[in-house]
């Protein structure tokens, strides 16, 4: 069996006094391309945020490659070759593409080139000198991923990659997410287009109340779609 890249134990995190996550455990075999589920609140971007260190308190335990990190800094732990593309995205005004693109600091040998990042997102090589927030909502999430390909990263946290995009978008980063797991890269992906992580996970964890519920897997998906509509709420 492919080694554990990411296993994740009676995770518990908080924002604040409140109480987010309950006990969560996971874990991701390298290579894979893995989905968290779930519904609005089940907290599925919290359990991100935990992985990178960027909640207030976590307890349990975090193994990242073999490193206990749940009592690291997120500086740290994105040294261990962690990518991580918020929701937000994350885009510098102030940048123009190429600054925006150039901006994060190299983790590890390997990152893609330029020139292979201009052949994944043609539209970020049209607008590589305009201003990052100039792009449409598309090529923003293209240049959010693209900075994180070009870093080195072995394991990326995309949260919600396609929300708000358009079909044309979305077909574009599949493909982006197909070509980095053909290059043996791990992935986890928060993504409530159910539709589009069903075509590209191994396995989707569901998610309810802070808690993982359920785990599915991609040959599964077709006879459990009852059970599936059911966490969604669709």
């Amino acid at each position: 069996m492919t080694e554990s890249v990411l296993t994740i134990k009676d995770l518990h995190g908080y924002y604040g006094e409140s109480h987010v996550l309950h006990g969560v455990d996971l874990d991701v075999r390298r290579g894979e391309v893995v989905t968290i589920i779930g519904r609005n609140g089940a907290g599925k971007t919290t359990t991100l945020r935990a992985i990178m260190g960027m909640l207030e308190k976590r307890q349990g335990s975090i193994k990242i490659c073999g490193h206990e990190t749940i009592d690291w800094p997120s500086e740290r732990i994105a040294r261990l070759g962690i990518g991580y593309v918020p929701e937000e995205r994350g885009i510098y005004s102030s940048l123009d593409v190429m600054d925006n693109l150039m901006l994060p600091p190299k983790l590890a040998e390997g990152g893609m080139s330029l020139d292979a990042i201009w052949t994944l997102f043609p539209n970020l090589k049209e607008r590589r000198r305009s201003q990052g927030t100039r792009l449409s909502g598309g090529e923003q999430q293209m240049l959010a991923f693209a900075r994180v390909l070009r870093t080195g990263a072995a394991i990326f946290l995309l949260d919600e990659p396609t929300e708000g995009l358009a079909p044309v978008i979305i077909q574009q980063i599949g493909h982006a997410i197909e070509a980095m797991k053909a290059l043996g890269h791990t992935m986890i992906l928060v993504e409530q287009n159910f539709r589009f992580a069903s075509r590209i996970a191994d396995r989707h964890y569901v998610m309810e109340h802070g808690k993982i519920v359920d785990m599915i897997r991609r040959d599964e998906v077709q006879v459990r779609s009852d059970h599936i509509k059911s966490y969604l709420g669709v």
